[in-house]
């Protein structure tokens, strides 16, 4: 399977990232991709509340969703718009931070909200409390393609790996894990938890991601860490997109996936057990 992962340095400014995700997306099929991946929060990224009311859309409003479903269909391709922030209608006001898997056809094979919301204080100058514009999601998802199976999430579900043994417990060969990292947390642990989650389930994991300092017209901004990763399920680092936008392509022999579950089949091999007993 050929593929192509979009690293993006994307601005609080959805038209503007629109158009140049699509001439991103023109060239990776023009170099034979069947199968494109952008990073989270592909349409916005934003450090305002606010600011996010303004431009953020529903789902069925969505310019940068229409537009990529009809570029996937034009193409013929798979798609995974890495995520999107979309208004949701909930009564509190919160967001969907929300994955999309797209068909050759244009139509929605697959959506998944993400579930772990990113929640630290990394230092006293940066600090995140996702959970206060975006409301977690709760069901994890796999999905068919013609290539293989899917499972899906997004950036800091990468630190939960109960989640990773669910979805190739339930037959995913390929877990994706589009992100927009901190450049902090991501030279100290991005490449050490992405091959961890392909060692331990036997799959293959794409992580496309989103880059360098992103604009913002009138708010604070935001740096991400780049890096977009293809890892194998024998845990070798295939590409390494460093920390340059651009179009990153890839190729993958699906039947590794049965050749490293076959050599440690930790996944045949795990078992229930009970909980620690804590104290006397």
């Amino acid at each position: 399977m050929q593929g192509a992962i979009l690293q993006l340095n994307v601005s609080d400014d959805p038209k503007d990232n629109l158009g140049k995700t699509l001439a991103l997306l023109d060239d990776a099929v023009s170099a034979g991709a069947e199968f494109v991946l952008t990073p989270e929060v592909t349409n916005c990224v934003s450090t305002s509340r606010s600011h996010q009311q303004d431009v953020l859309m529903h789902e069925d409003e969505d310019i940068t969703l229409a537009a990529l479903r009809k570029a996937a269909a034009d193409a013929g391709i798979w798609l995974l718009i890495g995520s999107l922030g979309l208004k949701t209608g909930d009564p509190d006001g919160r967001f969907a931070n929300r994955s999309f898997l797209i068909d050759p056809q244009g139509g929605i094979a697959a959506r998944y909200d993400k579930i772990h919301m990113f929640d630290v204080q990394i230092n006293e100058a940066e600090t995140y409390r996702e959970s206060a514009g975006y409301r977690p999601g709760t069901q994890a998802v796999v999905a068919d393609t013609a290539f293989g199976k899917i499972g899906m999430s997004v950036c800091y579900d990468v630190r939960f790996p109960l989640l990773y043994n669910e979805l190739a417990s339930a037959g995913a060969q390929i877990i994706t894990v589009p992100a927009a990292f901190s450049p902090v947390t991501g030279a100290a642990h991005w490449h050490a938890l992405l091959r961890a989650r392909a060692i331990e389930t036997g799959c293959f994991v794409i992580a496309p991601a989103q880059t360098g300092s992103h604009a913002s017209a009138a708010h604070k901004t935001r740096d991400c860490y780049g890096h977009s990763l293809v890892v194998s399920p024998w845990g070798e680092v295939l590409l390494d997109a460093g920390d340059t936008p651009g179009v990153y392509t890839f190729a993958l022999d699906m039947d590794d996936v049965a050749k490293a579950r076959g050599k440690v089949p930790s996944l045949a091999n795990a078992r229930i057990f009970d909980a620690p007993k804590v104290g006397s």
